[in-house]
């Protein structure tokens, strides 16, 4: 499919491809960390796809080497506007590090899976490289890494705090969150000729200014200043402190513009936009993706990324979850923005006639699969609304959770000749979908739901997630009791009796998580054996930027309460926690009777290992509780 069609059909990688479009400079030259996929699951086509929307010609340099002699950063020339640098759809040190800090062997964004084509801290890189080149071309700064590292951030791969992004990549501004609505204006007003410096009452953008300065002015707009970097280093309680104030404001519809001093400057954090629109969601969906990777990969390998989602449709943004742990609702934003359903089905006819589709989708979801079309009853209450979950302790009564534009939309995919199964592979929130938690089921949906589900929609597996069995820890992590896996686990089973099918649920946990201590990971190991689970991914907490969880694991107390939260963090104490999941394993049996042993816990022991194997071990122990029976 890729050598029938011209290769003007993608954004242009090379002067030569720059030429075949009869253009002699580009507008604007996007640098990206990962390997360029014309899709609109990859950020840097989505940026690319909308700046030529807006009429600019536009080309990317993907995966520049930085350690000779600088070629990349200079073979499309000079921009006419500016360059947009991105470390592209993952932070570059999760990309790179697993959550012991242990070098990744391959990097999913890059063809053949290979490792080693994108530096560390990939956004700060590219663009110091540009502003030594090219001193007087604006540099613009966006995606994930240079989103939730807008602020005073704790890194974990260095182990210190560290000043906005903007201070060590010298860019001139960044761009917060999804880029499309502050993008698309910002080009409007460049193609005015209005400067950079110009640009800074714009919504979701963030920029260093001098401190002598004032600040832009803008009528509508309150400002909250919070406490510097220099104090944040001085006192973890004030770091802690200010996270409350950036997530309160970035799950506002009507925010305030943040500032905080580093140094000799003011960093200013404008209001972001509200949510997109159907419409705009569209719009940004609708771009002319040729869904395929560029042609010059062909003889590297596939690109991992792109064959885990090239079958696979996107059908909203956002999550208003809010848990400690995810970096989702902080960068997609916590109210759900949706395609319409003309939309989906386009992409869909779209797909049918890709050359390697066999019948199946992989994947009709977004970051929870079920929170499509969900939105507040009375949208008055949402914009009066700050908090960080429209689910957590509880689900919000103006939440709207009917499944039923979901349950329809599926039929709708179904009916599609040549769709035999559409997948749902990204996951649900389980727990809108248990009656005893969410009391909002006025159209009585959710058992539809589930049965169209089940019986329609997995491939032999559902992921769902309850992270914990543990309720101090789940309340940590902004999730529900546990006893709500089990509600849906029995709903769950009930279906697939009735219809004679077997599926399995798959539970994803997490261990080493803020609050979670070694006897909560072995209560956890103990609970899921003794539901027939055996448990074979297991996630081990890694403190990423602008979460709830990262600021715990720092400053050790919940930014919301000042209250101290105990966390492990040494190698060692996130290993133990890891190995209770896997307790099935010959190598682990002797280290957990020894664990327990030390924590007078035989009755775990017990549960995991078997009252014969831990007889051998805890005699004594076992004796008494048995006379205490």
């Amino acid at each position: 499919m890729t050598n029938e069609r011209p290769i003007t059909d993608w954004l242009p990688l090379t002067k030569k491809e720059v030429e075949k479009r009869g253009w002699d400079e580009l507008d604007v030259i996007i640098i990206s960390g990962d390997a360029y996929v014309d899709h609109p699951a990859f950020g840097t086509a989505v940026i690319g796809r909308i700046i030529e929307d807006e009429g600019f010609k536009v080309g990317i340099v993907a995966q520049p080497n930085w350690k000779d002699d600088l070629r990349d950063f200079k073979k499309l020339g000079k921009p006419k506007y500016f360059f947009g640098v991105t470390a592209g759809c993952m932070d570059s040190m999760v990309n790179h590090y697993t959550a012991n800090i242990r070098l990744r062997s391959t990097d999913a964004y890059t063809p053949g899976g290979q490792a080693g084509f994108r530096p560390d801290y990939a956004t700060t890189v590219y663009s110091k490289i540009l502003k030594e080149i090219y001193p007087d071309v604006p540099v613009l700064i966006g995606g994930i890494e240079a989103s939730l590292r807008r602020v005073t951030h704790f890194d974990y791969w260095k182990n210190q705090l560290m000043p906005s992004i903007l201070v060590d990549s010298k860019a001139d501004m960044l761009v917060y969150g999804m880029g499309d609505q502050p993008l698309r204006e910002l080009l409007r007003l460049v193609k005015r000729g209005v400067p950079f410096e110009g640009l800074r009452t714009l919504k979701q953008v963030a920029f260093l200014q001098n401190s002598t300065q004032d600040l832009p002015k803008n009528k509508q707009w309150e400002t909250v200043e919070m406490a510097s970097h220099e104090e944040c280093l001085k006192d973890k309680i004030k770091y802690a402190s200010n996270f409350k104030i950036v997530e309160v404001e970035s799950n506002k519809w009507q925010a305030n513009r943040i500032i905080q001093k580093v140094g000799n400057k003011t960093l200013v954090i404008n209001p972001p936009n509200k949510t997109m629109t159907e419409k705009e969601m569209d719009q940004s969906f609708d771009l002319p993706y040729t869904r395929l990777p560029h042609p010059k990969y062909n003889k590297r390998g596939a690109i991992p990324a792109y064959d885990m989602i090239k079958f696979s449709v996107n059908t909203h943004r956002g999550c208003f979850g809010g848990c400690s742990f995810c970096t989702i609702s902080a960068h997609q934003g916590k109210f759900i923005a949706s395609r319409s359903e003309k939309s989906i089905m386009a992409e869909i006819n779209q797909l049918v006639e890709h050359p390697e589709y066999k019948g199946y989708l992989s994947d009709l979801g977004g970051p929870s699969a079920n929170m499509y079309r969900m939105k507040g009853k009375d949208e008055d209450i949402c914009a009066k609304c700050s908090s960080p979950s429209c689910i957590h302790p509880v689900i919000c009564n103006n939440l709207d959770t009917s499944h039923k534009a979901m349950t329809d939309l599926y039929r709708k995919v179904d009916a599609n000749p040549k769709v035999k199964k559409a997948f749902i592979g990204s996951g649900i929130r389980y727990d809108l979908l248990v009656d005893d938690f969410n009391k909002n089921n006025e159209d009585g949906n959710h058992e539809e739901y589930i049965e169209q589900v089940v019986t329609r929609h997995v491939s032999g597996r559902l992921k769902v997630a309850p992270e914990h069995t543990s309720d101090a820890t789940l309340r940590v992590m902004r999730k529900p009791s546990f006893k709500y896996f089990h509600k849906f686990k029995e709903k769950y089973d009930q279906i697939c009796a009735k219809h004679n099918i077997n599926q399995q649920l798959i539970p994803y946990f997490i261990s080493s998580h803020p609050g979670c201590e070694e006897v909560d990971m072995a209560n956890l190991a103990a609970e899921t054996k003794d539901m027939g689970f055996q448990l074979e991914q297991v996630q081990d907490f890694t403190p990423t930027p602008m979460t709830v969880a990262e600021v715990i694991y720092y400053s050790g107390v919940h930014p919301y309460t000042l209250k101290p939260i105990n966390t492990v963090k040494t190698k060692e104490e996130k290993l133990n926690q890891n190995r209770f999941f896997f307790w099935y394993k010959r190598e682990n049996r002797d280290w957990i009777k020894q664990r327990l042993q030390k924590a007078n816990r035989p009755d775990l022991a017990e549960k995991l290992l078997g009252e014969r194997e831990v007889s051998k071990a805890m005699p004594t122990w076992l004796e008494e509780r048995r006379k205490r029976k």
